[in-house]
């Protein structure tokens, strides 16, 4: 351990070739801090316990946002805020987080972002305005982005080969079950403890886990990448916002309204600004050259037509089994339970023969399956019951368990390891981007739907339920072109790690 350090007699050489001194005078030569055996289990477990409260927050809000109005007297835009902050900052910071823990240690990272997670959450559960709320939801988003980058990059380090397959077919399973599983747990939590117990709970988890963490992570790094990229991240950070921005509040102030028609102007000329940055910089945030390896290129678009195929239109069917078929809360959560659950038995077993199937195939048949399944779940009626969902969610649910870690596998596969927290935020920024942009999208063909209906003189629950018909078949297409996507880009033999 010593050696290189100290010379034989443990005694430091005066500089100026003199006597020697004490090895306990010096300033200079430090053992480095003894780091923690690795603990592949503890590793993956805190990862997936971090990663699962920080989505949960993307829908769990929802179910609470009418008391969460009414409590602080938000308006319908600020209401729209308290839900948007959250996910506008995380997709927007992704990337700067996957830096950071690649610069300054994924473990460091990780602890940094879940200390100021559970600060933000408690600072949300104590507001008092909705603009305080609002400021805790976005802060919250930066403690995510920091969190969820530097977890992928732990796993990469941590697992390689059909280990690192078996570890990402949990962690997928814990992406899969938080997103579904979110409505059920808002609507327990707001029932019980109000609409601060949401935040609450984030504390009371995130402490236990902050101690794991510190216990038993081992930390890693990229030792060799130059500093931050501070002009991508001027210009990357802006775009990102403006467009998720305008994604998410496209519906209430118009699409066509100069707010929104500028918000994506400027987006769009700040992302051209930030490729013209990135491809004249020698160690950019994002490496542009990445998108030339066709499968990276592949595993990103399916993981955003994953979020938004599948994960973005259960919002929509959270509202159908709320306001036309009338459960509470916590009974829409357990209703839309079946396909948490087959999504997460599905990840965990895809997640060990992940080195036996071939990448290509078993994401395309995920993506189909997932298509299939919309489309099943579509004939809805006024009457139906929620059981007439069933089979399609079962059908979805096997989809997305195949689909999902096959897709951050594909995506970590194709980098060194010392570049995953990058990978990793890459991945994670385009899923938040598909989730905010397809609810947004999916939001505006319903919205636009029903008031066509209405018009015309339909009831509410007609329009609603017609519209969600509609909505389910257009997601099903995105999935199946998901599919072709990966048929198209996805090649075994651009994996870097070996498979098996």
């Amino acid at each position: 351990m010593w050696r290189g350090f100290l010379p034989p007699t443990g005694r430091m050489s005066d500089p100026a070739g003199g006597a020697t001194r004490p090895d306990s005078m010096s300033r200079v030569h430090r053992p480095a801090p003894a780091q923690p055996a690795r603990s592949p289990g503890w590793t993956l477990f805190v990862v997936c316990l971090a990663t699962g409260l920080l989505l949960l927050n993307v829908a769990a809000p929802n179910v609470a946002l009418r008391d969460i109005s009414a409590d602080l007297g938000a308006t319908f835009g600020e209401s729209q805020l308290i839900i948007s902050a959250y996910a506008l900052t995380l997709a927007a910071l992704l990337l700067t987080g996957g830096t950071l823990a690649d610069l300054h240690g994924r473990k460091r990272m990780f602890l940094a972002g879940l200390t100021i997670f559970a600060a933000t959450s408690l600072a949300g559960a104590l507001a008092t305005t909705p603009e305080l709320l609002i400021a805790s939801r976005a802060a919250q988003g930066v403690g995510a982005a920091v969190l969820l980058s530097s977890s992928l990059g732990l796993l990469a380090q941590e697992f390689e080969g059909a280990a690192r397959g078996r570890a990402l077919g949990v962690w997928g399973a814990t992406v899969s079950g938080a997103f579904v599983i979110g409505p059920l747990g808002g609507g327990l939590l707001t029932e019980g403890f109000g609409w601060q117990g949401i935040f609450l709970a984030d504390v009371v988890l995130a402490l236990p886990a902050l101690w794991i963490a510190r216990a038993r992570l081992h930390e890693s790094s990229d030792p060799g990448r130059a500093g931050v990229d501070w002009w991508g991240v001027a210009t990357l950070s802006p775009a990102l916002c403006a467009l998720v921005f305008a994604l998410v509040q496209g519906n209430a102030r118009g699409w066509d309204s100069p707010e929104i028609v500028g918000l994506f102007a400027f987006g769009a000329l700040m992302l051209a600004v930030f490729v013209a940055v990135e491809r004249g910089r020698a160690e950019p945030m994002l490496d542009l050259r990445l998108f030339r390896i066709p499968t990276f290129t592949g595993s990103v678009l399916v993981t955003m037509a994953l979020a938004v195929s599948s994960f973005a239109p259960i919002l929509y069917l959270s509202l159908y089994l709320l306001d036309v078929v009338g459960s509470s809360p916590p009974e829409a959560g357990l209703q839309l339970a079946p396909l948490a659950a087959v999504a997460l038995v599905v990840s965990v077993l895809t997640g060990r023969v992940t080195g036996r199937l071939r990448l290509r195939e078993t994401l395309a048949v995920g993506l189909a399956l997932c298509g299939i399944g919309l489309a099943l779940m579509a004939g809805l009626r006024t009457d139906s019951s929620w059981t007439t969902l069933l089979p399609g969610m079962l059908v979805s649910g096997v989809g997305i368990g195949i689909a999902n870690p096959f897709a951050t596998f594909a995506t970590l596969g194709v980098v060194p390891t010392a570049r995953s927290g990058t990978a990793a935020g890459i991945n994670s920024t385009f899923r938040q981007l598909g989730v905010a942009g397809g609810i947004a999208a999916l939001g505006a063909i319903l919205q636009r739907h029903v008031a066509r209906d209405e018009a015309a003189g339909a009831p509410y629950a007609v329009a609603f339920t017609d519209a969600l018909n509609e909505l389910l078949l257009i997601a099903a297409g995105l999935a199946i072109a998901g599919a072709l996507v990966a048929m198209a880009l996805v090649r075994q033999r651009d994996l870097l790690v070996a498979s098996s």
